[in-house]
């Protein structure tokens, strides 16, 4: 059986273009749309719905892998490493912060060189203590000759079925260095075949003794963030691919026993950034719900602190229906005045009434959707 890494001339690659320029022209248009829509909500809104996506894709990619993490601790995190007011009290664990450390580099950092150095520090921030599960591994530098070949296998013990076998640890010194040079090297090819390409060449060489999935993804986002020219992330790639997780893996399996054409790898790439992107509305519809509401209250004459403060909680996923008598304990007023400000909002088209009446009367957040 020979890999790819296998064939003369690796690691050069080729595609056919015909096949390829359509599907990369419709996720470049889709990606241009979804970049529009996203500049226009503002700083506060850009970088909310920022940490929703990261904390998604971190989430995701690591369950890739079979590691579950707490969303809500992702979350908190990437918000208070962001300086943001969404930080919560939740405190992350060791690999929770690796994790995101490495996230917020490859994204926020997108323009800075990829080196030996810079790879290997994502490597330690992923394995803190050096373990992997519960089997010791060498963290932070290239997998050695001591840690026998790097297989991918299944099957049972005596049958085993060998998926695939990246390059020895002999010739990883070469081969990274190779990596890192075009990593750094501006070729002219478009940078989302660029993220197509480094995913799959990082994760063929497969560096270290484990992680090298993560940290293909997060050179992927690296390469997409480059190419959104924005470190801010509005689509997570990684989300899509855990939800493609069988194509995934044999898209990558088929090309990886291939002669160096990598059409089919490029194709499906490029169709998973589309339907990631596609998908985006998904992650990011609640920030996008708190744009539309202060759209059209910010369309009209200014709203008081009062109704600032309700509205700002309604939008926090505030539960029940909201009374007169839940108004004024918020805001700290009468019941009249809740009354007033609360007939305020309904007229704006901010909230609606419930289909009850008297004493339990009670209102909630128009259910429209920005178009």
């Amino acid at each position: 059986m020979v890999f790819i890494h296998e064939n003369e001339g690796w690691p050069r690659f080729s595609w056919d273009a015909a096949a390829v320029l359509p599907v990369l022209g419709r996720a470049r248009h889709k990606q241009g749309l979804l970049l529009g829509r996203m500049r226009h909500l503002g700083f506060a809104f850009q970088a909310e719905a920022a940490v929703e996506v990261l904390t998604s894709d971190v989430v995701r990619s690591s369950a890739i892998e079979g590691e579950r993490l707490d969303a809500d601790a992702v979350r908190s995190s990437i918000a208070r490493r962001l300086g943001l007011p969404q930080a919560g009290a939740r405190r992350a664990n060791r690999n929770v912060e690796g994790i995101v450390e490495v996230m917020l580099d490859a994204t926020r950092n997108a323009s800075h060189s990829v080196t030996a150095e810079r790879l290997c520090g994502w490597h330690a921030a992923l394995f803190p203590v050096g373990y992997s599960g519960t089997r010791p591994i060498a963290v932070g530098r290239w997998r050695t000759v001591e840690a026998g070949p790097m297989q991918v296998v299944s099957g049972p013990l005596g049958r085993e079925r060998v998926h695939f076998e990246a390059p020895a640890a002999e010739r990883l010194p070469g081969e990274m260095a190779a990596f890192i040079a075009w990593c750094n090297t501006e070729d002219g090819q478009d940078p989302l075949l660029r993220a197509a390409i480094a995913h799959l060449w990082f994760v063929t060489i497969h560096p270290f003794e484990d992680g090298n999935g993560r940290l293909a993804r997060a050179l992927a986002d690296m390469m997409l963030a480059r190419a959104d020219g924005c470190p801010d992330r509005f689509y997570s790639m990684s989300t899509q691919i855990e939800t493609e997780r069988k194509e995934y893996y044999q898209i990558l399996e088929c090309t990886q026993r291939g002669d160096g054409d990598i059409t089919a790898w490029l194709d499906w790439f490029l169709g998973c950034l589309e339907r990631a992107i596609d998908q985006a509305h998904l992650l990011t519809a609640g920030v996008l719900r708190k744009a539309e509401v202060w759209r059209i209250l910010n369309g009209g004459p200014p709203v008081n602190d009062r109704q600032r403060l309700v509205v700002n909680r309604l939008l926090d996923d505030f539960k029940g229906g909201l009374t007169t008598t839940k108004y004024a304990k918020l805001a700290t007023c009468s019941a009249d005045t809740a009354l007033r400000d609360i007939q305020d909002l309904v007229a704006r088209g901010v909230l609606v009434r419930s289909a009850s009446g008297g004493r339990s009367t009670s209102y909630r957040l128009d259910d429209r959707r920005p178009e």
